[in-house]
C-alpha cells in the first residue's frame, strides 16, 4: 500500500545565500552566448550502459569540433586504463586541433593527480579540472570530516596541481568544483573557492575557472541562480576566473538553472549532447544553445545538420534521442492537428508572399531548415487527426498540386479515413499515390481517344471519339467554352452533370511542362464530386480532369 506521508521525510537539502539581489531577474534573455565546453567524454561516457570504445570515443571527439566545442572534456584518465589511452590518443596522433582545449578531471588525491598529468605530457594546451566534494551530507556521511579539514584537502589539491604544471611538458590551466556545491552552504563554498584562487592567483593571461555544478538539483531554478550570483558578486579576482555552471537534470530543470544561472552572472557551461549523463543527465547543450538561436543569440554551435548529430550520437552511445527531445527529436516540428497545419502552412505562405526577416510561422519557434529538417517531410504529418490544410501542403510542396480549398477538404476526408483505418501515419508518398489514384486521369466508365474544336458563331463545338464502357463512339457537343462543350457532349449520352468549380494551373516549368486541372461536378440530385487531370496540354488535363469527375461520379 502506498505510504500517503511520503513527503514528511523530505526537506530542503539546499541552502540560500546570505544575500541575493536577485539582479539577473530584471534581465530578458541572454545576450551573448557563453563559453562551451561538452562533457560528452567524461559525465556522458561513464553514464552509458556499455561505454564507449577507443574508436567510437574519437569517432565522437571529432563530430564536437565539427559542431564547434572549444574546451571538451575527454575523460579522467587516472580512473582506467582506456581513459588514459584515449586522451595519449588524441595527443600522440596530434587529434586535437590548434583551437581546442581538452579538459580532464581529476580528484583532489595526490596519486590521481600525479597519474593525471603523466597522461597529459606533450599536450598543447589543457584544463585540469580538480574537485572534491564540499557539501553538508558528503561532508557528515561520507567523508566524515570538517570544513576545515575538506578545505585543507581542496588546497593541497590545487598546490599539487601547481607544481606537477611546473615540472610537466605542456600548457596547462586550472579548474575547480567544490563538488555538491547545491547542498553546501554559499558562504563556506565562497571559502574553499576563494582558498583555491589564493594559492592559483589567477591572471589576465591565466585565468582559472570556478565551477559550481549543480551536481544533484535540490532547488527551483531561481535558487540556484542566487547562489551563482552570491558567488559571482564575492568570489576573488572576479574579472580573472571564469564562472562555469555543471547543472544535473534531477528535477528536470537543468535548462532553466542554466539559463538564470547566465544571467546571474555565470561564463560558461558544460553539459553534453541531448543531455545524456548520470541519473536523469546533464544539461542538454543542445536545447539551450538553440534557445538562444530562437532569441536571435548567435550560439556559436553549428547544428544545421542535426540528422547526423543523432545518427552518429545514437550509433557511438548506444543511446536514444527522443522524438520530443527539442529542436532535435524526429517529431518536434510535426503537426498532426489540423488546425496546426492550417496554421503552418498559411504561415508559410505568408513568409513567401512577404518575406519577413523575421521568423515569424505558427507554431514554430525555429526555422526547420536551421537544423537540417524538410518541411513536407518533417513538418506536416499526415494521420487520422490531419486537417485539409496540412494535406493540401504537402502536395503543393513535395509535387506542386495546389488544390482549391473545397477540393483540400474533400481529399482531407479520404486521407485521414485511409489512415484511421491502417492505424499509421500516411507519408508524403502515401499521401501523393492515393491522391493520384482518387483524382488523376480516371478511366473506370469512359474515356476519351481525341478530340476536335470548331468555333460556330459564338459558341465552341467539339467531336470526341470516346470509349463508353469499352465500346468506341463519337460524341458531340456545343456549349460557351471548350469544357463547356465537352460536359455537354457527355451529358447528351447519359452522365449527366453540372459543372460546379474549375480551376488549373502549370506543374511543371519548361518545353516539358505538364499543366493540372481541378473539376468539380454534381449531379441532378446535389451529390458533389471532384476528379484531376494531368498532361501536357492545358486544355488536354482539363478534359481528363473533367472525365474524372464524371467518372467518380
Amino acid at each position: 500500500m502506498a505510504n500517503m506521508n511520503a513527503h514528511t521525510k523530505y526537506s530542503k537539502g539546499y541552502y540560500m545565500p546570505p544575500t541575493h539581489h536577485m539582479k539577473w531577474a530584471e534581465k530578458e534573455y541572454i545576450e551573448v552566448s557563453p563559453i562551451w565546453c561538452s562533457v560528452d567524454l567524461r559525465d556522458g561516457n561513464q553514464s552509458l550502459i556499455v561505454p564507449m570504445s577507443l574508436e567510437e570515443k574519437v569517432a565522437f571527439f571529432k563530430l564536437l569540433c565539427k559542431i564547434g566545442f572549444k574546451e571538451i572534456e575527454v575523460g579522467f584518465p587516472a580512473a582506467s586504463e582506456t581513459e588514459f589511452e584515449f586522451l595519449r590518443t588524441l595527443i600522440d596522433e596530434n587529434l586535437i586541433p590548434d583551437d581546442v582545449t581538452v579538459q580532464v578531471l581529476t580528484q583532489a588525491r595526490e596519486h590521481i593527480i600525479r597519474k593525471t598529468f603523466e597522461s597529459l605530457k606533450g599536450c598543447k594546451k589543457a584544463i585540469v579540472h580538480l574537485y572534491n566534494s564540499t557539501s553538508v551530507v558528503q561532508r557528515e556521511q561520507v567523508f566524515k570530516k570538517s570544513k576545515d579539514e575538506i578545505l585543507t584537502i581542496a588546497l593541497e589539491g590545487a598546490r599539487l596541481l601547481q607544481t606537477l604544471a611546473n615540472e610537466t611538458e605542456g600548457n596547462f590551466l586550472f579548474e575547480y568544483s567544490p563538488e555538491s556545491f547545491t547542498g553546501t552552504e554559499p558562504e563556506y563554498a565562497l571559502e574553499v573557492c576563494n582558498a583555491v584562487l589564493d594559492e592559483w592567483k589567477p591572471t589576465a593571461d591565466r585565468k582559472v575557472v570556478i565551477n559550481l555544478p549543480c551536481t544533484v538539483e535540490m532547488s527551483l531554478p531561481h535558487v540556484y541562480a542566487s547562489q551563482i550570483e552570491y558567488m559571482c558578486e564575492n568570489i576573488k579576482y572576479r574579472e580573472n576566473v571564469i564562472v562555469s555552471l555543471h547543472p544535473h537534470n534531477d528535477r528536470g530543470c537543468s535548462v532553466a538553472d542554466s539559463e538564470l544561472g547566465i544571467l546571474a552572472g555565470a561564463d560558461r557551461i558544460e553539459g553534453t549532447l541531448f543531455g545524456n549523463g548520470e541519473r536523469t543527465g546533464n544539461v542538454d547543450i543542445v536545447t539551450l544553445a538553440l534557445n538562444m538561436l530562437s532569441h536571435g543569440v548567435d550560439p556559436k554551435l553549428d547544428f544545421s545538420n542535426m540528422s547526423d548529430i543523432v545518427e552518429i550520437y545514437e550509433r557511438v552511445t548506444r543511446m536514444k534521442v527522443h522524438v520530443r527531445s527539442p529542436y532535435a527529436g524526429e517529431l518536434v516540428f510535426a503537426a498532426f492537428s489540423g488546425s496546426h497545419q492550417d496554421a503552418i502552412s498559411k504561415g508559410m505562405k505568408y513568409r513567401a508572399d512577404n518575406e519577413p526577416h523575421r521568423w515569424t510561422v505558427p507554431y514554430l519557434p525555429i526555422d526547420p531548415s536551421d537544423v537540417g529538417r524538410e518541411y513536407q517531410t518533417d513538418v506536416i504529418r499526415i494521420n487520422s487527426q490531419s486537417g485539409k490544410g496540412g494535406i493540401g501542403y504537402v502536395l503543393e510542396k513535395g509535387y506542386g498540386y495546389n488544390l482549391p480549398q473545397k477540393m483540400s477538404e474533400d481529399f482531407g476526408y479520404i486521407a485521414k479515413n485511409m489512415s484511421d483505418n491502417l492505424h499509421k501515419e500516411l507519408n508524403t508518398e502515401d499521401l501523393y499515390n492515393l491522391f493520384k489514384e482518387t483524382y488523376i486521369n480516371s478511366e473506370s466508365n469512359i474515356t476519351f481517344d481525341d478530340y476536335n474544336f470548331s468555333r460556330v458563331g459564338d459558341k465552341i463545338q467539339v467531336v470526341l471519339a470516346v470509349k463508353n464502357n469499352g465500346k468506341l463512339e463519337n460524341i458531340e457537343g456545343t456549349g460557351n467554352g471548350h469544357l463547356d462543350a465537352v460536359s455537354k457532349a457527355l451529358s447528351k449520352i447519359g452522365f449527366k452533370h453540372d459543372i460546379a468549380d474549375y480551376s488549373e494551373h502549370a506543374l511543371e516549368r519548361g518545353s516539358t511542362s505538364k499543366a493540372a486541372s481541378y473539376v468539380c461536378v454534381t449531379d441532378e440530385s446535389g451529390k458533389t464530386v471532384w476528379g484531376a487531370g494531368v498532361d501536357t496540354d492545358i486544355i488536354t488535363a482539363s478534359i481528363k480532369g473533367l472525365f474524372s469527375a464524371v467518372n467518380r461520379l
